[in-house]
């Protein structure tokens, strides 16, 4: 689960960079614009990864204090 949540923001922060840099939405490009099903759901799934990882942060405290 870790390795498919850290996949899934990569792929989020280089769409977002991609956004920035050059106004290009790569998840809307290839699965037919913002508002399609397929973006929403791998748009979806970056957000619920984002939110997964948050979680690495207070696993490594919990390491560190054993």
């Amino acid at each position: 689960m870790d390795m498919i949540a850290l996949i899934l923001s990569i792929v989020g922060s280089l769409n977002w960079g991609l956004v920035a840099l050059f106004r290009f939405d790569l998840v809307a490009w290839l699965f037919g614009g913002q508002t399609a099903l397929l973006s929403r759901i791998v748009y979806g799934l970056v957000a619920a990864a984002g939110i997964w990882c948050v979680t690495f942060l207070f696993r490594r405290n919990a390491v560190t204090d054993e």
